[in-house]
């Protein structure tokens, strides 16, 4: 599975910071109950710890900045654990 031509096949998990400045940790893959769809599910950092899913291709996409292309999240290299997603 590939998006923009980059693999999906691999995510890092640990901390990114979502292009709004709020920061967030990747806790795994689930699957969607009815359409096996893979979601990353993540946390949101802080007091207010709430847990969100998003499709990997939309949480690795790049959104527009001020007019420049930039991560939706960016990893902040203090784990570096892979995550791997499966195929099935």
């Amino acid at each position: 599975m590939t998006h923009n031509g980059r693999s999906l096949r691999s995510l890092k998990t640990g901390i990114y910071r979502h292009f709004k400045g709020r920061e967030y940790e990747v806790l795994g893959v689930a699957k969607h109950s009815e359409t096996l769809e893979q979601m990353v599910v993540y946390r949101e950092l802080g007091s207010r710890g709430k847990m969100w899913v998003r499709p990997p291709a939309m949480f690795t996409e790049k959104v527009t900045v001020a007019g420049k292309k930039a991560p939706r999240f960016k990893f902040l290299p203090n784990r570096n654990d892979i995550l791997t997603f499966s195929r099935k």
